[in-house]
């Protein structure tokens, strides 16, 4: 099973955001790519979870502020958009493989 701990998370460039895990895998996710998969109730319908927010409808320019952990379990930041409410848990960044490594 992968590690789902990060060591090192970076967003300094506001277009992405790398993960470097505890086992060495890194993930780096385009901005837009996590403004497509958040979780929040705003995004995902909380009793039947399907995404009501089109991730097609992402600029591929949208770029992060603000990034910060969310207790030992997840980060949040601020979209260029204006969206700030997802909590992205590490557990599904890491099982989603989504990033580009």
């Amino acid at each position: 099973m992968p590690s789902q701990e990060p060591k090192v998370i970076t967003g300094s460039d506001p277009t992405r955001v790398s993960i470097e895990w505890t086992d060495g895998h890194v993930t780096a996710y385009r901005t837009s790519v996590l403004r497509g998969l958040c979780p929040c109730a705003g995004c995902v319908n909380e009793v039947t979870g399907v995404r009501t927010h089109d991730p097609v409808s992402v600029p591929a320019d949208l770029t992060q502020t603000d990034l910060r952990l969310v207790g030992h379990y997840g980060l949040t930041l601020r979209f260029s958009d204006g969206h700030d409410t997802g909590i992205f848990p590490f557990s599904a960044l890491r099982r989603d493989g989504t990033g580009e490594d």
